[in-house]
């Protein structure tokens, strides 16, 4: 994959990062990485070893893959550890990766 893709792949990458909180929306993803939503799917897989899944389904097995819990547990459980953490940095240490650069 050539580095300015990847750099165009890194622009979707941080719209999903940014809005976190809605569905992803894999044709705005692609957009943003100025790639067919088909082209985009094909070259995020390999660069970042997951697919965008929109399903729900498919969202709940990969956390609990990720995390080691389900959504529903992690949501239940208390977070006062981390309440004092600002989120931004919270979330960039805490974020689980099929590669574990976050544990790194």
């Amino acid at each position: 994959m050539r580095p300015e893709e990847l750099a165009h792949l890194r622009r979707a990458r941080d719209l999903m990062d940014r809005e976190y909180a809605r569905p992803p929306d894999v044709p705005a993803m692609a957009r943003a990485a100025l790639m067919s939503p088909s082209h985009f799917a094909r070259q995020f897989k390999p660069a970042y070893g997951e697919t965008p899944c929109t399903s729900l389904g498919s969202f709940s097995s990969r956390f609990t893959e990720l995390v080691g819990e389900t959504p529903s547990a992690y949501r239940a459980r208390r977070h006062d550890e981390v309440a004092a953490v600002p989120a931004c940095w919270s979330k960039m240490v805490t974020r689980p990766s099929r590669f574990r650069e976050a544990r790194a």
